[in-house]
């Protein structure tokens, strides 16, 4: 059940940065964006495989 809640959570913080970068974001500031969540997605989900 712990892991059900890591990943709403995940998903609800992903729908949040996507929605933040449409509105304010350029292309640039985008990918960059995109790539630190990326990075932070996996480093949580490398630790909850643990």
């Amino acid at each position: 059940m712990n892991n059900l809640v890591y990943y709403l959570l995940l998903l609800g913080a992903i729908i949040g940065v996507v929605f933040l970068i449409k509105k304010v974001a350029g292309c640039l500031v985008k990918t960059a964006i995109f790539i630190v969540l990326l990075i932070i997605v996996i480093c949580v989900y490398i630790m909850l495989a643990q």
